[in-house]
């Protein structure tokens, strides 16, 4: 796939060398004018953010399953990796928040502590990358949250990338998956696979053996929908040279930089950049508070990031949605529905990454039904 390299590309590449119709089909949604190739012809994606994990354990086996009885059109996992290189679903570096590690006492030697000299933090828990397979499979997960439901705590283990890429292509019709390179900087200097082998590498090898290609809309990618999303650029544009599968760059707070380049949020969503970001991805995943900032729990006047990104061709899925009060902003009024209405019908938005996959789906249904 050819490139027009562009001073940022050139940038990038020397920071890299250093460091038709389907059987399962979508649901049926309603049309919107396709205005070009990176714009999506349906409406706003519902991205089962770590599966329905509003109901049940993150990154679980039934936390996938939950979200694709419920609607989901993509699920979306975070990969890591394993001591002995196998390829995890789980989000955090360390096992402590989400799993029962702390109950294994046989484990009580592996606590350890690292640096992140991008965030400025250090870092002391039960690292993942310190464990096989095979001891991850040991663990048991639990919920985030305290105040979500206790009862599944305890029954689920931690998942393979391939086993959650077979619950996607299991499905009674097709569902698209999402997942994301996590933490890749880590990953690749604390697991090592032979050769000149990378975590991206691996990532990718694991996606194409169970077929998934082609470009965004491409036939072959209505069979297999997928997006790779990433925090790190080097990572995205490193991968757009082996694959068109389609890319979004995801895009954090404000006081972090990009954990490879040590660039700055204000630089990462300039004119200037957003049309660097079009030739490697086809959209951006921001932090929702960032496009609409916040103020005492009230939403302030939108920035116009949405529009600006819309007008380089890229698309905008910004994250979390979640129903609680403890996360829904004041202007709302407790109520998810007024929530989904806003992002999609004001602030329009092309996929949503949400913690409560059925409700998003009722709310576009019960919508598109009201268009009739």
């Amino acid at each position: 796939m050819r490139m027009r390299l562009s001073p940022w590309v050139v940038q990038f590449l020397l920071l890299s060398l250093i460091g038709g119709c389907v059987g399962r089909p979508f649901y049926p949604l309603p049309s919107k004018t396709l205005v070009d190739k990176n714009k999506q012809p349906m409406r706003p994606y519902n991205i089962a953010h770590r599966g329905s994990n509003g109901e049940i354990p993150e990154e679980t086996a039934a936390a996938y399953k939950r979200a694709i009885e419920e609607g989901a059109d993509f699920i979306e996992t975070d990969i890591l990796s394993s001591k002995d290189g196998h390829l995890v679903c789980f989000h955090d570096l360390i096992l402590d928040l989400t799993t029962d590690i702390a109950a294994h006492k046989e484990f009580a030697d592996r606590k350890r502590t690292y640096t992140f000299e991008y965030a400025n933090v250090t870092v002391t828990g039960f690292f993942i990358v310190d464990f096989t397979l095979k001891e991850l499979k040991s663990l048991r997960v639990k919920q985030r949250y305290g105040f979500r439901d206790q009862q599944y705590n305890g029954k689920y283990s931690i998942i393979t990338f391939e086993e959650f890429i077979s619950i996607a292509l299991d499905a009674p019709r097709v569902v698209g998956i999402y997942p994301e390179i996590k933490d890749p900087i880590f990953i690749n200097k604390h697991v090592k696979w032979g050769n000149t082998e990378k975590f991206e590498d691996k990532f990718l090898q694991t996606l194409q053996k169970y077929g998934y290609a082609g470009s965004y809309l491409s036939k072959k990618w209505m069979k297999q929908p997928v997006f790779i999303q990433c925090f790190a650029p080097t990572s995205l544009i490193y991968l757009s040279n082996m694959t068109n599968l389609p890319k979004i760059l995801l895009i954090g707070d404000k006081s972090i930089p990009t954990q490879d380049t040590l660039q700055w949020y204000e630089e990462i969503t300039s004119d200037s950049y957003l049309d660097f970001i079009k030739e490697y991805a086809v959209g951006i995943g921001p932090n929702k508070d960032t496009i609409v900032p916040v103020e005492n729990n009230y939403l302030l006047t939108p920035t116009d990031l949405v529009a600006r990104a819309h007008s380089h061709n890229l698309q905008v899925h910004p994250y979390t949605y979640r129903n609680e009060n403890q996360f829904l902003h004041f202007n709302f009024h407790q109520d998810p529905y007024a929530e989904y209405e806003y992002w999609i019908n004001e602030i329009r938005v092309d996929g949503l990454f949400t913690d409560f996959t059925g409700s998003l789906h009722n709310f576009q249904e019960l919508s598109s039904h009201h268009k009739l």
